[in-house]
């Protein structure tokens, strides 16, 4: 399949992607639960097993309140999984084991154990109800146990599409048997991650190393759903309530239409009436939308319909998604 075809499949179907750019970091012990809410930006008491709140998204900051990592956290198994990009895994162990002191709590590493494998799309829900042989009652960022193809699996319901989307994960050894299992649906066609990119940047979803790294605030990429106001301390906590209580950062993440040829690279400077305003975190080319962007840019120049240059080409601040998501099949 051509990469646009696979696009439009996740769009009007639903795709299948081995996600082997994402790492797993399990936390188990009695303290697991009171010390991990310390670590991270959501309210993690509030998560229980089950399928209606097992599961959110949370952040890992620096106490000044830069972004470590952004994380899906899971209650699974009496204990709690944080799945994040692999890249990202080895400095957020090292960052949160020096902050387990008189705590019953171990880390461990679960990356090159546990494969992941993404299905999204309209479809995605009703592919995945005929092959576990019942309805997925799911809520967003929940997950669930279940048996497909005698494959024991953990099934939660995020993705990085903007589609319906729901995360697999299954011991590596068996993986093979239940991505094929999903590969026998008609509806189902078998994506890569560059596919994926045009889609995550037509969502206009930010991802660590392109809009989020140790420079970036979360309410500057507009992270805000992962964030609890009301909860207790956690790292970096004062600098988000600040920012919060002044009621505006510096910078805010925005979609951009690129109305010149090329594509700007990573990093390309965005000018307003001469003046550097900002720069471009991703770029591609997408079917419905054309060639787009993520950046950042100075606020008073982050509303729909601002005119900008980038690369000597004009560009336009345009609201996100690019892409509205489909609804899901029945």
């Amino acid at each position: 399949m051509t990469l646009e075809a696979e696009v439009e499949a996740v769009h009007r179907r639903a795709g299948l992607f081995e996600r082997d750019d994402r790492g797993l970091v399990e936390i188990t012990g009695s303290d697991a639960r009171r010390w991990l809410n310390g670590m991270v930006t959501n309210d993690v008491t509030l998560l229980a097993e089950g399928p209606e709140r097992s599961g959110c998204p949370a952040l890992v900051l620096t106490n000044k309140g830069r972004v470590v990592a952004d994380l899906q956290v899971l209650r699974v198994r009496a204990g709690f999984w944080l799945e994040c990009g692999r890249e990202a895994v080895a400095d957020l162990l090292e960052r949160l084991s020096r902050l387990v002191i008189a705590d019953d709590v171990r880390l461990a590493d679960r990356s090159h154990a546990m494969a992941q494998l993404g299905l999204e799309g309209p479809s995605a829900r009703a592919v995945l109800a005929r092959a576990l042989g019942g309805p997925v009652l799911l809520a967003a960022h929940a997950c669930t146990e279940a048996t497909v193809v005698g494959v024991d699996v953990v099934i939660a319901r995020f993705g990085s599409s903007g589609e319906d989307a729901f995360r697999l994960f299954a011991p590596c050894a068996n993986a093979r048997a239940l991505r094929d299992r999903l590969l026998a649906e008609p509806e189902v066609s078998r994506c890569s991650a560059e596919a994926l990119e045009v889609l995550r940047v037509e969502a206009g979803r930010p991802r660590l190393g392109a809009e989020l790294s140790l420079d970036v605030l979360p309410p500057e990429a507009r992270l805000e759903a992962a964030i609890s106001y009301t909860k207790g301390c956690y790292i970096g906590q004062e600098i988000v309530a600040r920012l919060r209580s002044r009621g505006h950062v510096n910078h805010l993440l925005v979609g951009l239409r690129i109305e010149g040829a090329a594509l700007p690279a990573r990093g390309a400077v965005l000018w307003a009436d001469g003046t550097r305003i900002g720069e471009v975190t991703s770029s591609v080319r997408s079917p419905g939308a054309g060639p787009i962007a993520l950046g950042f840019v100075r606020v008073g120049h982050d509303q729909p319909g601002t005119a900008l240059v980038v690369d000597g080409a004009p560009a336009r601040v345009v609201a996100l998604p690019f892409v509205a998501a489909s609804e899901p099949a029945p």
